[in-house]
């Protein structure tokens, strides 16, 4: 499967095989490539919650408006990021990188970050986006199929997973083998409407 099949046929699936159990090769897999995915300043900020166990599953059902696709997928994982990772020793960002870069690029992560909550915020969202679709398309690619959610109490899932203070809930993707294939898709809008050229 090429990267345009991956796109095309990645759809939001809600009924899962709940036999199924993906394997440790398969999870490692999939996350190694996760991690690929690209973060302001290199910062890595994204954290990922990867729930097996059933009755945590099934608190987390439970906090999800009692969604299925929950406690019947292969494994469901909640993207969470690390609000303070841009100040928690930096240096090993950019470890691999050649001396001049790192002497630039460190010092500037602090003085972009620094006070700047929102932004703090901001950047843990795009950074859990982008992760979260790697992990859909590479879950396509091995065969699964994949459901992000934002129907949830993040209250309580921060309960549930016992959430660090400094950390926040992006949303949450189901992966598995599918029981039946997703609804139709609902429309898609015209690229004339949505792309913008230059300007608006």
């Amino acid at each position: 499967m090429n990267t345009f099949e991956a796109i095309t046929q990645r759809r939001s699936v809600k009924h899962y095989d709940p036999s199924h159990q993906i394997s440790d090769e398969d999870m490692e897999k999939l996350l190694s490539h996760t991690v690929l995915s690209p973060t302001s300043f290199n910062i890595q900020n994204w954290r990922f919650v990867v729930v097996r166990d059933p009755e945590i599953r099934k608190d987390l059902r439970a906090a999800a408006w009692d969604q299925a696709q929950v406690t019947d997928a292969s494994v469901t994982i909640i993207l969470c990021a690390d609000l303070k990772a841009w100040k928690k020793d930096p240096e090993r960002y950019w470890k691999d990188a050649p001396e001049t870069v790192r002497n630039m690029l460190v010092p500037m992560i602090g003085s972009v970050y620094e006070n700047r909550e929102e932004l703090q915020r901001d950047e843990a969202m795009r950074s859990c986006g982008i992760a979260g679709q790697t992990i859909m398309l590479a879950a396509k690619e091995m065969g699964y199929d994949s459901c992000p959610m934002i129907g949830f109490d993040p209250v309580k899932v921060a309960e549930i997973i016992n959430l660090p203070e400094d950390h926040v809930i992006g949303f949450m993707i189901t992966v598995g083998k599918p029981l039946k294939p997703a609804q139709p898709r609902g429309g898609q809008l015209p690229l004339s409407e949505v792309v913008i050229n230059d300007k608006f």
